[in-house]
């Protein structure tokens, strides 16, 4: 399985790809690259094997990698200070949710003289920033779940107000990806299950959106079935390839079919991942079932034809129960409280997804009174 892909930016896909690294720097027009990921990858082989093409290929070996799980400003301070000294002139944005965002901030701070918060994604605020001065990114993922590989903003948390932000730039969409599935294989099985359905949520929330978008809804749809055939297989068999592959299509149809909107999944585990920490993709698993009782009203017959096209008898009841057995498959928390979620904040959390920019995208209107019900019918 391999495939030069030009949608929606340029993707070289397929098993052993990491091997044209060096190569895809240069298309990027990238000579001093700075290789930007997590603290649990840093160590890694299939880094050091990345740095060890790069250093040989004549474009060094310079990493950054204090990157939170959930990056925050104080993390693109320090990778903005390593980036400038080493005089870097572009990223090669390595790993998953957390690094490919913090790479992607970086490159696009690099030239920037306004504050992170400045080009937060509210009304046309992206104009704010000298497109000019945007570096050039090199994507290449390490799990299969958020697809920021190829999209145009990254969700950085202010770590002052414990708020998620979505920093947005048409900019941001890295010029090169490399989706070798080889580089998957050797996630932890609670990661494949988290990060696969983060793409089942995104493809969930974008198919479920009431905004017009047929592209977006077709992929989202295609999404789905991908991730429902093939996350199981991961996380059952780490090494099927063939399996590995489908789902890192699946994470870059997800962030594209996002594009038509989220929803309250999302609105919801933002705010309880910036304030508690959790990880991203297994919040989203452990909401989607309260979320589709929440929605079912306004879903149930887009669902139900859903659940046809899967092969998912019973329409939307039989499609809620498939999302319930998934999660029970995968080892996910029950509720959130089993999550570790322990005394919440429910006010907190309620300001948060109201104020999050998904939630324009939710089937129903999310106001004080029914988010708060759902938000305690996830505890």
């Amino acid at each position: 399985m391999r495939a030069n892909w030009s949608y929606p930016t340029a993707i070289r896909f397929g098993a052993g790809r990491i091997s044209e690294i060096a190569d895809a720097c240069r298309a990027a027009g990238i000579s001093r690259p700075l290789l930007v990921t997590d603290r649990g990858l840093a160590g890694m082989e299939i880094t050091r094997k990345t740095l060890k093409l790069l250093a040989e290929a004549g474009l060094g070996d310079a990493m950054f990698s204090d990157v939170d799980p959930n990056p925050n400003e104080r993390n693109v301070a320090d990778g903005l200070r390593v980036y400038r000294d080493g005089g870097h002139d572009g990223v090669v944005a390595f790993g998953g949710g957390s690094g490919l965002d913090l790479g992607k901030v970086l490159a696009f701070m690099a030239g920037q003289s306004r504050p992170l918060w400045d080009f937060e994604d509210i009304d046309d605020w992206w104009t704010r920033a000298d497109a000019d001065a945007i570096h050039p990114i090199v994507a290449v993922p390490t799990t299969a779940g958020t697809g920021s590989e190829v999209g145009r903003a990254s969700v950085i948390t202010n770590s002052e107000t414990a708020e998620k932000k979505i920093i947005f730039h048409p900019k941001f969409m890295p010029t090169v990806v490399i989706c070798d599935p080889e580089l998957t294989v050797g996630m932890p099985a609670a990661i494949t299950a988290g990060t696969g359905m983060d793409a089942f949520a995104h493809c969930l929330e974008a198919y479920c959106s009431p905004h017009y978008h047929p592209m977006s809804q077709g992929i989202a749809l295609e999404g789905l079935r991908l991730v429902k055939e093939n996350l199981p297989l991961v996380f059952a068999t780490p090494g099927d390839l063939t399996a590995r592959a489908n789902m890192m299509s699946a994470a870059m149809m997800g962030a594209v079919a996002f594009q038509k909107g989220l929803g309250a999944i999302h609105a919801i585990s933002h705010p309880v991942g910036a304030i508690y920490h959790t990880h991203h993709g297994t919040t989203n698993a452990v909401v989607m079932q309260p979320v589709l009782r929440f929605n079912r009203p306004m879903v149930e017959e887009r669902l139900a034809a859903a659940a046809a096209y899967l092969g998912i008898p019973g329409g939307f009841d039989g499609f809620y129960e498939f999302v319930g057995e998934l999660n029970a498959t995968l080892g996910i928390p029950a509720n959130l409280t089993a999550l570790g979620v322990t005394d919440p904040d429910i006010d907190r959390l309620l300001s948060g997804a109201l104020k999050d920019p998904s939630c324009g995208g939710n089937p129903v209107e999310m106001t004080s009174e029914n988010t708060r019900i759902l938000l305690e019918s996830c505890f």
